[in-house]
C-alpha cells in the first residue's frame, strides 16, 4: 500500500501540469456528468456525485462548470452520453495495470488503449485478469503543515479510516470506499487541511521497481495512458523507492 500511496501523492502534485494542459478539467467534467446521469443530480443523495463534485472543487473547477456538467448528466442540458469502461493489462516487468475510461465510442477507445499498451512495452489482457489484485478504497491527503500524526490519526480512525501513513509533505489516510466523505468531513472539522480526497484502487501486492530504467519504462506507459482524453485513471501494483522515484519524476 505504501508504494501506491506514494505514487498517488506524486500524481496529486502532477495535477498542476495536467490542469495547464486542460486535461484535468475535461476529465473531471466527464466524471461529474456520468455520476449525475447514473445517480441523479442531488449531491446529498448521490454519494458518487458528491465525491466527484468535491474532487472538482479541490482542483478549482468553476462552480458554474460543475453545475452545467450536472445538468448535462441529468438531461436538463444537451450533451454527449459517455460509457464507463475498464481495461486490464500489464506494463513492462509484470506490473499489473487497471485502467478506467469514459467514452462515447467504445471501439475507438479500445483500439487506442490497446495501441498505447503495445507501443510502450505492455500488453492488454482479458477482463478479470488483474482486477482481483485491486480493492476499491478512499485516499485522503492531509497537509502536514502545522499538524502531527496523533491529531490526524485520532480524527481519522474515529471516523472509520483504516490507516494513516506519512508521505513527505502529506499524511495519507486510507478509508473504506463508502466512508471517504465521512472521513474527509471529520478531518476538516478537526481543523486539518485536506489536500485531496478521492476513490482509488489499492493493490493487494506490489512489484518492486528499484531500478531507474524499469521505473521509467512502467511510468512511460502510465503517462501515455493518462494522457489519453478518454482515460480517467490508471492504477498499478508497482512500488518505486523514494530515491528512484525522485530521479525519475523530478
Amino acid at each position: 500500500m505504501s508504494g501506491h500511496s506514494k505514487w498517488h501523492s506524486i500524481k496529486h502534485k502532477k495535477g498542476a501540469a495536467d490542469q495547464a494542459r486542460g486535461k484535468l478539467f475535461a476529465k473531471l467534467i466527464r466524471q461529474i456528468e456520468v455520476a449525475a446521469r447514473d445517480g441523479g443530480g442531488d449531491i446529498e443523495a448521490n454519494a458518487n456525485l458528491r465525491t466527484m463534485v468535491q474532487k472538482g472543487r479541490d482542483s478549482s473547477l468553476p462552480v458554474d462548470t460543475i453545475q452545467r456538467a450536472i445538468k448535462r448528466g441529468t438531461g436538463d442540458l444537451e450533451g454527449v452520453r459517455y460509457e464507463a469502461i475498464t481495461y486490464e493489462g500489464y506494463a513492462p516487468h509484470g506490473v499489473a495495470l487497471y485502467v478506467t475510461a469514459l467514452t462515447d465510442n467504445r471501439n475507438r477507445t479500445g483500439s487506442e488503449v490497446r495501441n498505447l499498451f503495445t507501443r510502450n512495452g505492455g500488453s492488454l489482457a482479458e477482463p478479470g485478469a488483474v482486477a482481483w489484485q485491486f480493492e476499491r478504497k478512499g485516499i485522503v491527503l492531509v497537509d502536514k503543515t502545522g499538524t502531527d500524526e496523533e491529531a490526524v490519526m485520532l480524527a481519522a480512525l474515529e471516523a472509520g479510516a483504516e490507516d494513516v501513513a506519512e508521505d513527505e509533505d502529506v499524511w495519507s489516510v486510507t478509508t473504506p470506499a463508502t466512508d471517504l466523505h465521512t472521513v474527509r468531513t471529520a478531518l476538516e472539522e478537526a481543523g486539518l487541511k485536506v489536500a485531496s480526497a478521492e476513490l482509488t484502487m489499492v493493490p493487494s501486492t506490489a512489484v518492486e521497481l528499484d531500478d531507474e530504467g524499469a521505473a521509467k519504462s512502467v511510468l512511460r506507459l502510465v503517462d501515455a495512458l493518462e494522457d489519453h482524453d478518454d482515460v480517467q485513471d490508471v492504477y498499478g501494483n508497482f512500488d518505486i523507492p523514494d530515491a528512484v522515484l525522485a530521479s525519475v519524476v523530478g
